[in-house]
Parts: C-alpha cells; structure tokens; sequence
C-alpha cells in the first residue's frame, strides 16, 4: 500500500444548483491537500448546475466537469474511472444531495489503508429544513424507515455486506466490471453483491459519515422509493438471492392495499392494511411526542409513502420480468 495512495473524486450530478456550489467548496481544499481531482459528472441538468461547476473547474485545475450522456448515477462513476482512474489507487464517490466533513476524504483513505478493505462505505444521517424534509428526515433514521439497515446509523467501524459507497478500491471495481448500468437504482447494493463474491471485504468505516438531504415532496419521495423497490427486485432476480426480513415485510404492504379492496365484501380483508397504517402514523405520533417537534410525527405519512411506492416498485419489476419472460 502506497504511504499516500492517489485518488479522484467523482461526483454525479443532475439538477442540483442548490448543492453543488457549497459541496464543490467543501471539496475544493480536500483535493489539494490529496493531490486529487474533483470530476463532476453531470446528466444533463436544466438548471444552474452545469454553470456553477463550470465556474469552478475555470477556477480550479484540480475541478473537472464533464458529460453523462446516460444521465443516472452508475453510468457517471463508470464514465468517470474510464477517463481518469488509470494509475489511481481509489475513487471516491461522492453524492451531490449530501452534506459531508471537512476531513472526509482524508479519513477514508487513512481506514482504507489501515484496513486493507477494498472498499469503506460510510453511514449516512438524514436531515431535513422544511416541513416535508424533516418528517421523510425522521421516517429515514428510524427502523420504521429503514428496518434497521446498518448504513443508516452509525458505526464504530465494522466489516459489513452493505453500505454508503464512499471508497473504492480502482482495480477492484474495473476488474469486476464497474456497476450495471441497467440499474437506474440499487446498484450499489447489486455491485457490493459480486464485491463479496469475488472475496473482496467491505468496511463501514467508524471515523466518518456523510448527512443526506432527502427529498422536499412526498411525490419526489414516492417516485425516489418506486426506483428503489425495481433496484431490488432486479438485483433479486439478477443473482437469485433472498430479500432480507427487514425488506420482505414492506413487500406485503402492495398485497395488503389490494386486499383491502375486497374489504365491502367483508373487514376482514382491511385488516393487513389497517394494522400496517396504524403501525406508521403511531409510530411517526411516538417519534413527534419524543422529539417535542410536532412536524415530525409527519414521519409516519413519510414511512408510508416510502413502504407502498418500493414495495409496488418492487411487484412492477417482477411482473415486468415475468411478462418479457413469457414473451420471449
């Protein structure tokens, strides 16, 4: 292991005027105390994203903007290691909707190297300013939100099978073949799954952590979750593997609605379904008693919202997948 290993810092990016100026800033001294370079990678944005990022790359040689023609996430780091990651030790994958410390990259690469991991993912603390933002905020740290995942709440530093994408070993992730870029969504967790297979080993790191700022509508929300619910349904389907307790107890919440339908036959068909809404506007009541904010007991619409859009994601994917199944 080098004493100081050589990295870049990728960035991928699509309509985020409000955060790229001040994550470029954050960035900016981290990259010349690492000799790194920013590379921006943007998706075709409409707003004043690709004009901010465009100012500080004339400003900074170490800044690089450049074009995803393919727009999502995947496709950009891909493009991003294809053009500048020979003869770099790591990438560092940054997300433009974050907040992130002044030693972030630093403390990566110290674990990395202390470590020997292949790869350090970080824990992630949603935040939120409005009303909206801080109840998907409260919904998103909480088990209710995310069943516990590990990566949602901090860590001491631990070997995992998932987490936040922060660091990345270079050869490691060429020789695997970069992320699929058929996966708009949930192509970190399909890549930490050939990442494990392959015999490479994953840290959460214990020294850092990143601050997400989730979206500011439930319709955002919704469509955010929906992809999420497809990400996984396809990575299920791509390596015949078995969702996790904490992910198969939404995937009822589709089926509970639908039953519900039948409910003017009989109650009993609303059951499911009213268990499961009572269970998330008690708890999102519980989380606004606890806090003394009243707006967070928002939470429990916010949880909702999340449960049905990825669960129906989820069912989409696998009808879509058994309809192109009978098809062919």
């Amino acid at each position: 292991m080098p004493e100081n290993p050589s990295c870049i810092i990728i960035i991928p990016c699509l309509n985020e005027e409000r955060h790229i100026g001040a994550l470029l800033a954050k960035l900016r001294p981290a990259a010349r105390r690492l000799s790194a370079r920013i590379i921006v990678a943007d998706g075709g944005s409409s707003d004043a994203t690709r004009e901010i990022a465009a100012k500080a790359a004339a400003e900074d040689a170490n800044v690089v903007l450049i074009d995803n023609p393919k727009r999502i996430q995947s496709a950009a780091i891909n493009l991003a290691v294809e053009r500048f990651g020979s003869g770099v030790d790591y990438m560092i994958r940054i997300d433009a909707h974050g907040g992130y410390p002044d030693d972030f990259c630093d403390r990566l690469l110290d674990e990395a190297r202390e470590t020997g991991a292949d790869s350090v993912v970080v824990s992630m603390l949603t935040k939120g300013a409005g009303v909206v933002q801080q109840a998907v905020a409260a919904a998103q740290n909480s088990k209710l939100g995310t069943g516990g995942s590990k990566h949602r709440h901090s860590s001491s530093g631990e070997w995992v099978d998932h987490g936040h994408h922060a660091l990345m070993r270079v050869s490691v992730f060429r020789r695997l073949g970069g992320y699929d870029e058929s996966f708009s969504h949930n192509e970190d967790a399909e890549f930490d799954h050939r990442l494990r297979e392959a015999g490479y080993r994953i840290w959460m790191s214990g020294r850092t952590r990143m601050t997400y700022y989730p979206r500011n509508s439930l319709s955002g929300l919704y469509r955010q979750y929906l992809g999420y619910g497809r990400g996984r349904a396809k990575n299920v389907l791509k390596h015949r593997v078995v969702p996790k307790i904490r992910q198969m107890v939404p995937l009822m919440v589709v089926p509970a609605a639908l039953l519900a339908v039948l409910s003017p036959w009989h109650w009993v068909f609303a059951v499911p379904f009213v268990q499961w809404a009572a269970v998330c506007l008690g708890y999102g009541l519980f989380l606004g008693l606890r806090s003394g904010a009243p707006k967070r007991a928002l939470a429990g619409v916010s949880a909702m919202v999340m449960h049905f859009a990825w669960s129906l994601g989820f069912w989409l994917q696998l009808l879509d997948a058994g309809t192109r199944g009978r098809a062919a």
